[in-house]
């Protein structure tokens, strides 16, 4: 229990501690920098700079540092992340002791209690790394079959290598974003009409929405060498975010073949800014689905109990409309792959991770009509539109039109632990700029 009430339907109670990069808006009493690391607890952001230039953060790690020029003293977290994770977990129990109702370093110590606590409210969260590169996996099997159906009518809904290994494509790092930045229709090529034979440049008319997760990398690995899937979630992935692969999918249908998605996913990819570490999400493990048929040995895993047990949520508000209408409702469990798979997998041929690198996986759809995790399949493209909750002057739903909000939200709760969140991912929708 911390030292102050947190709400028990928060998304940051103690158990959950997620890091994040904050830019302070006037607080800043110390002549510190702007951007700085912090990690969530209840409404508040506890600055870690400040923590870290008093050498709070105790252990043998931690006590060999320089209070001044240390990985706390950033403006991105990767310096942190390439620590590995017994860093990683001292922060933690540090952290955790000196935010509990026990500990009176801070509690009992007014002005170090408002250097360092300050309420989110008043803050500006920000990309919490800087993202050297992005690869995006295809890991849902219900997503995959979903859409090889659709695309590929009458023929095989997953292609022959779907079972044998986790797809991907690499995308752009140049365009991951934080929450809470809006996003521009994108321009493209696209057929006017379905008996079109010629493109046309417009905006994009089929504009749609992706749950994802995503991993940012944490201690990487020498270029030539690979990861161990025993290895890879314990010491190489430092936590989670929401991801939103933003999708104009009459693009990506014009240029899909044969080299996959390009201009239709490059424009923008938005991330949660709270990285929620792996340490607090092991409690909340689960079975993952049966791999049928055997995946090969560098995949298999000692046990299937890999994907942590996540509850995930989109929403969608029209422009002028107070009240969202709640459209999908997915978990992470369902996915094909695991996290540790597909580091392993990525890293089979010899290529290297660094710290930052962000891993998504893919649309994360479920088994049921409601659980999938894009507009995509939710309205068959667009044919089907969604029925919105009322309170919308626009109660239809196809694709994404101008205005509208999107809004991603994750948890994971189990008996007799705390509730532990992701915060919320969260981009509207601006018109495409001129041609």
């Amino acid at each position: 229990m911390s030292f102050f009430p947190i709400s028990p339907h928060s998304d940051f109670p103690l158990s959950n501690l997620p890091w994040g990069i904050f830019q302070d808006e006037g607080h800043n009493a110390l002549d510190l920098p702007p951007l700085r690391p912090c990690v969530a607890l209840g409404d508040y952001v506890v600055d870690m700079w400040v923590l870290a230039s008093k050498g709070l953060l105790t252990g043998p790690q931690w006590s060999s540092l320089s209070k001044t020029h240390g990985p706390l003293q950033q403006s991105s977290l990767n310096q942190l992340m390439g620590l590995g994770r017994p860093w990683w977990q001292e922060a933690r129990a540090s952290l955790q002791r000196l935010l509990s109702a026990q500990e009176g370093v801070i509690r009992d110590d007014q002005r170090l209690r408002q250097q360092a606590i300050i309420p989110m409210d008043q803050v500006t969260m920000q990309l919490p790394a800087q993202v050297g590169d992005y690869t995006d996996f295809y890991a849902s099997k219900e997503h995959a079959t979903n859409v090889g159906r659709m695309f590929r009518p009458g023929g095989q809904a997953l292609n022959p290598n779907w079972v044998h290994q986790p797809i991907a494509y690499h995308g752009r790092a140049s365009s991951v974003v934080v929450s809470g930045m809006n996003v521009k229709r994108p321009l493209g090529q696209i057929l006017p009409h379905k008996e079109a034979e010629q493109p046309i440049v417009a905006p994009s008319r089929a504009l749609d929405f992706e749950l994802e997760m995503a991993a940012f990398v944490g201690k990487g690995n020498a270029l030539g060498e690979s990861i161990s899937v025993e290895d890879a979630w314990r010491q190489h992935i430092f936590g989670l975010v929401l991801m939103n692969d933003w999708s104009a999918r009459d693009i990506q249908k014009w240029e899909y073949q044969p080299l996959g998605p390009f201009n239709g996913k490059n424009w923008a990819t938005q991330i949660s800014p709270w990285i929620v570490t792996t340490d607090a999400l092991e409690p909340f493990f689960t079975e993952a689905p049966l791999q049928s048929p055997p995946v090969l040995p560098y995949m298999q895993e000692e046990t299937r109990r890999s994907l942590p047990d996540i509850d995930l949520q989109v929403d969608v508000t029209p422009e002028g409309v107070k009240q969202a209408s709640c459209v999908s409702k997915s978990n992470l469990k369902y996915m094909y792959w695991t996290f540790s798979q597909m580091v392993a997998h990525h890293t089979l041929g010899g290529c290297n991770l660094r710290p930052g690198d962000l891993l998504g996986t893919g649309t994360v759809s479920g088994p049921e009509p409601h659980q999938c995790g894009s507009l995509l399949e939710l309205t068959h493209g667009g044919t089907k539109p969604l029925s919105l909750d009322q309170g919308s002057t626009s109660g239809q739903l196809g694709y994404l039109r101008d205005g509208d909000e999107v809004v991603l939200k994750g948890f994971c709760a189990k008996e007799g632990l705390p509730r532990i969140g992701f915060g919320e991912c969260r981009g509207k929708v601006l018109p495409a700029r001129l041609p």
